[in-house]
């Protein structure tokens, strides 16, 4: 337990300083890129004109921003540090990795409309703090928790599976 704590927080700082601090042009790339795949996934089910560049209006005087923080990279790399840590095969991380960034990527998209839908209501700006940082976040941690529990109760059965 003591060496995956201490491999989780190698692999933690290691992810956010390679693919979500703005030292690399790597980096840089990575999150504008994952902005504009969270972008093209909310033109899908955004009224048409309410999305502008990285912008959700709400109402005429009020916006959701959707930049770097808002675009999912973080639950990305929480869980990818949880599974660099495990001890368990290569393609088996690798495996889960791929599908927790797509998981990532589309419930991202639906914690954001969840925000938009409850910002809209009668209440509107009041319903974006426990909209967005209780709720949403809520969900982001209860996905990865559910994700990485089915990443170790598969890594078992695998390394079983193996080993006869």
């Amino acid at each position: 337990m003591k060496q995956f704590v201490t491999l989780y927080f190698f692999y933690l700082a290691l992810l956010f300083t390679l693919f979500y601090s703005d030292i690399s042009i790597a980096s840089t790339l990575i999150n504008e890129e994952q902005t504009k795949l969270t972008l093209y996934f909310l033109t899908l089910f955004l009224e048409p004109g309410q999305l502008q560049g990285i912008d959700i209006w709400i109402t005429p005087h009020y916006k959701i921003i959707i930049n770097q923080a808002c675009n999912g990279m973080i639950p990305i790399l929480f869980f990818f540090a949880s599974i660099l840590a495990f001890p368990s095969n290569l393609w088996h991380k690798i495996h889960w990795m791929g599908i927790g960034y797509v998981i990532f990527s589309l419930v991202n998209v639906f914690r954001i409309l969840l925000v938009v839908y409850f910002v809209e209501q009668k209440e509107g700006q009041a319903n974006f703090y426990w909209s967005h940082d209780l709720i949403g976040n809520a969900l982001l941690m209860g996905v990865g928790l559910i994700l990485f529990v089915l990443f170790i109760k598969t890594a078992y059965k695998h390394k079983k599976s193996h080993s006869l």
